[in-house]
This record gives C-alpha cells, structure tokens and sequence, in this order.
C-alpha cells in the first residue's frame, strides 16, 4: 500500500465495487492479502451498494479463499462499536460470512443490542 494512500485505496476500491466491478475487487484481494485489513473501513460505506458488495465480495471471497477470509476479522471489530446501526448490523454479516469461532464469538454481545435489526442480523448468524 506504499504507492497510494490508504484512503485512496479504500475510496477507489469503494468505487469500483459500486459499479458492480466486484470480480475486480476478488482478484485485488486474492492478490494481496494485505487488503482484508481494509474491510473495516469499506463496510463503514455510507453508500449503500458499497456495503452491499462487500457481502457479495466476502461470499465470493469464502467460497473460494476460506482460509484468506479470517484476516478480515481484526479490522470488522472495532465496526461492531461504531454508533450507526446499520453499520453494525454490516460488520456482524461479514463476520457470519467468515463464518468461524472466531469470527462468530464477538457477535454474541449484540444480542443485547438496541437495535432490534442488528439483534435479528446476529441471532440468525448464530443460529446457523
């Protein structure tokens, strides 16, 4: 991430996943590991289709590098504290998309959470 800025990075990849280029964004990731530290920021979106490609990207991305995925988890964490239900509610559906202990542990203090969208998006997570 030397070459450009870590917010032009996290822009530009926002931008490309809402054009529908998320195969782009597969390959980015699949090429450099060190992009999964960015999850955090990209679900943080304002912009809805960013959010929602995420989820697509994070169920491609599973699919294909399950052992990859997991390096996403430190940076959805702090996302899980963030004022805004939805974003919230966003990171929680990435980490069920991860889908490991690990990923999934962190969830279980949002079944108190205020936000009854947020508490339904975790309870389905943890019941599968």
């Amino acid at each position: 991430m030397d070459a450009i800025s870590k917010q032009d990075l996290i822009k530009t990849i926002a931008d490309f996943i809402e054009m529908g280029h998320i195969e782009n964004i597969v390959a980015m990731f699949k090429q450099e590991k060190e992009y999964y530290q960015l999850t955090g920021e990209l679900i943080k979106d304002e912009r809805f289709m960013v959010r929602m490609g995420m989820a697509v990207l994070f169920e491609q991305l599973a699919e294909n590098r399950k052992d990859d995925v997991p390096l996403a988890i430190a940076s959805l964490l702090p996302v899980l504290a963030e004022k805004t239900p939805y974003m919230r509610g966003d990171a929680a559906t990435l980490l069920g998309i991860i889908g490991t202990e690990e990923a999934k542990k962190p969830l279980r203090r949002l079944l108190d959470d205020p936000d009854p969208q947020v508490r339904e998006i975790v309870k389905d997570i943890l019941a599968n």
